[in-house]
């Protein structure tokens, strides 16, 4: 009868110990079969991991994506964002070190997005439906983070050339400039109307131009131009249409609207514009906060002149995932939300940014909304051909510089429109031919 007691009570104690054992492995995290282990979240059973964020700031952005990573911390305590800042001009050196080290980060800010296309990790298979995801931003943007059928990146703000002006000397030369995208300027009528301003505003300058190939590439694809052919394969830049708008430019100068001293001697366009004796100065989007402090004269933004087409020329700043950190999961999710449309606006509009998506166009900006709403439109009426060309940012750097001086060369008479051409398109021929060894 003890025996029989005895052998009943190790049979009880032996199953409490089981059971004992089999609840402290429940405890440990893990899930029990069928649902989520007893009071835990659906973030709690999800992987703690840290996303290395690689980071540069060129004004308040920084300060704001801090707070947009802050919500998102908040929303899924599994992840923590390590922000990794670091200045501009070391950025492709801190992501090659860290790429070739064996350590890429999950995530970087990144401008130059054909240099790391090969180690960036495609978001495709990560956003559902590709054409979906695609079409939420600007078109004219699509070959800087889509390549070879992979999206390599998603993009957070964009950038644009277009036109401030003088409006207190338009103001006074009774020049009116569009208002509406359907009354626009055509070269010709605008020069005219320049000339106006000079003539009867006091405007001692008609206009300035930032010394950049790609703030001029805006004429050439106004004019129907582009640098290199949409299949990468050849320059285009001497075409009849290039040729066309380098002597368009040319004539600006021989005119006398804009001054050989930008171009020829270097001097600040910004300083200039800031005098208030120039009527207009064609520039990038992100001039309108610098300007923001001008008081002793009125200026705003209106759409530029149009030649065959309006165009404008596409840069801006992409965030890019990158493979091999076994994180990639998670940083597609984080990539999505920065460039969802409620954080996306939040983003921009805040730091002053033009939002890449067709939904944010318009955001109450505490400044400047309507010279961003023009900044956007010119965008959204560029032709993909500007992208195409300056999304080839390892062949870029190759020719840019000797194009600025053959453009030089062209306005002080050294060389014609086409032959300072024909030099470039030599050039980028040949680096094209050298790349694709």
């Amino acid at each position: 009868m003890k025996k029989t007691m005895k052998s009943a009570m190790n049979l009880v104690l032996a199953g409490l110990l089981t059971l004992g054992l089999t609840a402290c492995g429940s405890s440990s995290g893990g899930s029990q079969a069928g649902g989520q282990a007893a009071g835990k979240s659906d973030s709690d059973s999800k992987k703690q991991v840290t996303l290395d964020y690689v980071w540069f700031t060129d004004g308040i952005e920084g300060d704001v994506m801090k707070g947009i990573i802050g919500d998102y911390e908040k929303q899924n305590p599994n992840v923590k964002i390590n922000l990794i800042e670091v200045a501009f001009k070391d950025l492709p050196t801190k992501l090659k070190t860290m790429i070739s080290g064996g350590q890429p980060p999950a995530l970087a800010r990144i401008t130059d997005t054909g240099m790391f296309a090969n180690q960036a990790l495609d978001l495709t298979p990560y956003v559902g439906d590709a054409n979906s995801f695609t079409s939420q931003f600007v078109d004219s943007i699509k070959p800087y983070y889509v390549m070879d059928n992979k999206i390599v990146a998603a993009p957070m703000d964009v950038t644009a050339n277009g036109m401030i002006y003088n409006k207190t000397l338009f103001d006074k030369a009774g020049v009116k400039v569009p208002t509406s995208k359907d009354d626009i300027w055509t070269w010709d009528e605008f020069t005219a109307d320049l000339k106006q301003v000079m003539d009867k505003g006091g405007a001692k300058t008609g206009m300035v131009w930032d010394v950049s190939p790609h703030r001029w590439s805006t004429m050439l694809y106004q004019f129907g131009g582009s640098m290199i052919s949409e299949d990468g394969k050849k320059a285009t830049i001497n075409s009849p249409e290039g040729v066309q708008a380098l002597e368009a430019f040319v004539k600006l100068h021989k005119d006398g609207i804009m001054p050989p001293s930008v171009w020829v001697g270097n001097e600040n366009p910004n300083n200039l514009f800031r005098s208030g004796t120039v009527a207009v100065h064609m520039a990038g989007n992100w001039v309108l906060s610098n300007y923001k402090d001008i008081t002793n004269f009125e200026w705003g933004v209106t759409y530029m002149p149009k030649g065959k087409i309006r165009s404008s020329v596409p840069g801006g700043k992409y965030v890019m995932g990158f493979k091999g950190t076994g994180v990639e999961k998670e940083t597609a999710e984080f990539i999505k939300y920065l460039s969802s449309k409620d954080v996306n606006a939040k983003f921009t509009k805040d730091s002053l940014f033009i939002s890449p998506r067709k939904d944010n166009a318009k955001l109450d900006y505490a400044f400047g909304k309507e010279m961003f709403e023009v900044f956007a439109d010119e965008l959204a009426n560029t032709t993909p051909l500007a992208a195409n060309d300056w999304s080839r940012q390892t062949l870029i750097p190759k020719f840019s510089t000797d194009l600025k001086n053959n453009i030089i060369d062209a306005i002080t008479g050294k060389a014609t429109a086409k032959d300072a051409l024909d030099k470039t398109a030599k050039l980028i021929d040949k680096a094209i031919s050298e790349q694709s060894k």
